[in-house]
């Protein structure tokens, strides 16, 4: 018997750009995708450093400091690369890069003229873009709201009028919101959304968290109008069950939940051990 048809919201992400300024590229792979974009002559290519597989003979390769990037102070603190590599094509004939996805994931082209110019996304979502394209790192203006960590403090905004290429963990679907149209995800779930949506963290009970257990979860309410990108396996998940899994378990350091229910069960103990000599001398 045939499973029931329904049509859902969340739709795949396709990729459409004007037919005036497409750029030529090719994803393969399934899992682990490899994306080939031709450079054309005095173009270039700017990539997350470590990502390259391989290039043609007349391109050039080199790892820059963009000074657009607001954020490399805070990217240095949290032991984050502060550079980018270019590649520029200086012959007349064309060039290509190959680019390989960091994770398991799918490879998202993304043409900002499309989406106003500007994009939010994830701090590990960017993977490479195409000339009029520039990534600036922000801080989040409202700390009280979030966890404080690399990846939740460290936020990127694309700006411009060119490609941009993004990585998403697993699976990806794209939510067109309408006006006032409210939806609830898992922050470390968004990739990317216009500067459109309305963005409100929900942070759950620390302290209930932290003595009873469970995941480290952040819901985010968006509200549109606006276009949301989410993805099924987010890289810090993904890490997260290998090293749960992995023959050496967490230090505390990387487990703080473990340290505070052990303060707890020391701090209990010793109120019932007091609790029992007041009651034997009474």
């Amino acid at each position: 018997m045939a499973a029931p048809f329904f049509s859902t919201p969340f739709q795949p992400y396709v990729y459409q750009s004007q037919q005036g300024s497409v750029t030529a590229f090719q994803i393969s792979g399934g899992d682990v995708q490899v994306l080939q974009v031709m450079v054309k002559s005095q173009d270039k290519l700017t990539t997350k450093p470590g990502t390259m597989c391989y290039m043609s003979g007349n391109m050039q390769m080199d790892n820059n400091y963009l000074p657009e990037n607001d954020g490399g102070v805070w990217q240095w603190i949290f032991g984050k690369s502060v550079s980018s590599t270019v590649f520029f094509n200086p012959e007349s004939d064309d060039g290509y890069v190959g680019i390989a996805a960091p994770f398991p994931g799918r490879i998202l082209p993304v043409d900002l003229a499309n989406f106003g110019g500007e994009l939010f996304c994830q701090a590990d979502a960017f993977l490479c873009s195409v000339n009029d394209v520039s990534v600036t790192s922000t801080v989040e203006p409202r700390p009280r709201n979030i966890e404080i960590g690399a990846e939740m403090i460290l936020k990127q905004k694309l700006r411009g009028q060119g490609m941009a290429f993004l990585v998403g963990g697993g699976s990806v679907m794209q939510k067109i919101l309408a006006p006032r149209e409210v939806i609830t995800v898992d922050a470390a779930c968004i990739v990317a959304m216009t500067t459109t949506i309305n963005f409100q963290l929900k942070n759950p009970n620390q302290l209930r968290r932290a003595v009873f257990g469970g995941d480290n979860q952040l819901t985010a309410s968006l509200t549109g109008p606006g276009v949301v990108f989410i993805q099924s396996l987010p890289f810090p998940r993904l890490s997260q069950r290998i090293a749960s899994r992995s023959v050496a378990g967490p230090s505390l350091r990387d487990n703080p939940k473990f340290f505070i229910q052990i303060v707890m069960f020391f701090f209990l103990a010793y109120v019932m051990i007091v609790s029992s000599i007041i009651l034997t001398d009474v």
